[in-house]
């Protein structure tokens, strides 16, 4: 019931307006008065009505000073100026704050009680855009959480100029601003679940983990199901330092309260500049690869150099050529990604000493060890056939050249990853066609969801939302749109049906928010569309 209050000095005017019409028999609300414009404003910031009826001449305050205030605070509400004066001034004014009628005194309760249906329908029309516009936010809310991923990744890459950048960030409503950067890249996994499987916890790690980068004005962007990225920025590098510092100490806090929680991250450097980022997320990534070589929880900073742990400034050990520590590549094969491998090598080097790969004998032993130990793990991990991996043993030519010997292996590195993500995802798959099959079938249903099928799985939903897309290459919420949409596109050129019908029909029970879905995501109205699909039928 939309509420009504009234401004109004003449006493007899003031009663005759709040007792002759049947405010609650109309459907309102009559919330309020107020004898002038002083007093009615702070009655109206407690109240809130939807609709204020004043009058213009009024002590203290008069109707137009309080309606460009009501109007600059709460723009939401309509107005109705009451008048004794033909003043063509007063209606210029009127309309340049806003008021939505300007009507003259006296008025009867019958005339003014149309004029308010007028503007509680044009409210209720406003009501509904904003709801429909917030409908439509919340289920692309999955889809922008895609467009960050690919913007975050334009970003690290460098393969974007700035004015693209800075375009991009203001159509995604982030906020990029600054005179300082980092990144740290965070992975969380739990060690009931070592295998990959998924865990709930780790979700709600994560989820606090975002609250706290929130917190402190930075901005958090998925890398995969269970690796973040944290960009943390600020005006100066020495802000930026203690920003950093002190998320890293408030997450090592959060960490310590699950003792089945295990954590590792990478830290770049601070850059001035928003196409310095990618020279950070590098960094972070080098010191992110030793994840898989290292076996604590830690945070490690990158550096052009060596990589050294968080606070504590101590100088990784080298690794001896001699000793080759085939876990190292084996952790790495178990957990790692394809973009990761590159820096897991680089590291897994470094660690043997600058000259390892310079040397003909050393490097040809390194890289052969490295093969047989990825061999190893297809044949006996995975149980597939070394030959998955591709060319068999490498040439003594390739072995020649150092640059040549490294592309090898992150190569063969990057095909055993992804052998064991196909080999471990074919229970995914099916949960994917699962949901796709039901979607099929259950389309129509108004309460479909991602919860909801989530549920139906066995999944949470984040995970769901994560492997869905993974398998499908686009999230949950832009299939299931799109399915519908095809659906009544179908309809629309091949029924009769109305467009609330059809709206019904492919799960939509709020039919303005399924034509303003349509237009927004084809382009014309249901209306154009069929007319559009007939004239090229007639063809």
């Amino acid at each position: 019931m939309l509420k009504v209050f009234l401004a109004e000095d003449e006493f007899v005017v003031r009663e005759g307006i709040k007792n002759n019409i049947d405010w609650n028999g109309a459907g309102y609300e009559f919330c309020g008065e107020a004898g002038d414009g002083e007093l009615a404003y702070s009655m109206i910031q407690k109240l809130r009505p939807d609709i204020l009826i004043t009058d213009i001449k009024m002590p203290f305050m008069d109707g137009l000073a309080l309606s460009r205030m009501v109007k600059a605070q709460f723009p939401n509400i309509e107005i109705i100026l009451l008048t004794g004066y033909e003043d063509f001034e007063f209606a210029k004014e009127a309309i340049k704050i806003g008021v939505s009628s300007y009507l003259s005194k006296p008025i009867s309760g019958e005339n003014l009680l149309k004029e308010i249906g007028v503007v509680a329908e044009k409210l209720e029309e406003k009501n509904r855009e904003l709801e429909i516009r917030r409908m439509y936010e919340e289920d692309m809310k999955e889809r922008t959480e895609l467009d960050k991923h690919d913007f975050f990744e334009d970003l690290v890459k460098g393969s974007r100029d700035l004015p693209y950048i800075l375009k991009r960030a203001k159509e995604l409503d982030i906020d990029i601003s600054g005179l300082s950067y980092n990144i740290i890249l965070l992975k969380i996994w739990s060690i009931k679940h070592e295998s990959g499987e998924f865990s709930n916890t780790v979700v709600k790690v994560a989820d606090q983990v975002a609250d706290l980068v929130e917190e402190m004005g930075g901005l958090i962007f998925d890398m995969n199901l269970d690796s973040k990225a944290i960009l943390l920025k600020g005006d100066f590098e020495k802000e930026t330092n203690e920003a950093v510092s002190g998320i890293i100490e408030r997450m090592k806090e959060l960490f310590s309260q699950y003792p089945n929680i295990r954590y590792f991250g990478g830290v770049g450097k601070p850059v001035e500049r928003i196409t310095d980022i990618p020279t950070s997320f590098k960094l972070a990534s080098r010191a992110f690869a030793h994840l898989y070589l290292n076996t604590g929880n830690d945070f490690l900073v990158g550096s052009e150099g060596a990589v050294h742990s968080k606070g504590d400034d101590i100088i990784i050990s080298e690794i001896d050529p001699r000793h080759i520590d085939r876990r190292h590549v084996k952790e790495f094969l178990r957990r790692g990604e394809e973009s990761e491998a590159e820096y897991f090598l680089e590291e897994f080097f470094e660690g043997m000493g600058q000259d390892a790969l310079r040397s003909n004998m050393l490097r040809q032993y390194i890289a052969m060890d490295v093969y047989f130990c990825v061999a190893d793990f297809v044949e006996n991990d995975l149980l597939l056939n070394r030959s998955e991996l591709g060319d068999q043993i490498p040439a003594a030519d390739l072995l020649g050249d150092e640059q040549k010997t490294k592309d090898f292996l992150v190569d063969i590195l990057k095909k055993a990853v992804t052998l064991r993500k196909d080999s471990s995802q074919g229970g995914v798959r099916d949960v994917v066609k699962e949901v796709i099959a039901y979607i099929d079938e259950n389309y129509s249903d108004d309460e479909l969801s991602l919860n909801k099928l989530a549920a139906h799985v066995n999944f949470s939903p984040n995970h769901l939302s994560a492997v869905f897309r993974q398998e499908t290459g686009q999230p949950f919420i832009k299939y299931l749109t799109d399915f519908r949409l095809e659906k009544a596109k179908e309809l629309l050129l091949e029924t009769s049906k109305k467009s609330s019908e059809i709206s019904l029909l492919v799960g939509y029970k709020d039919p303005h928010y399924f034509s303003y879905l349509f237009k927004k995501t084809q382009g014309m109205t249901t209306t154009q569309y069929r007319g559009k699909g007939r004239v090229e039928g007639d063809e």
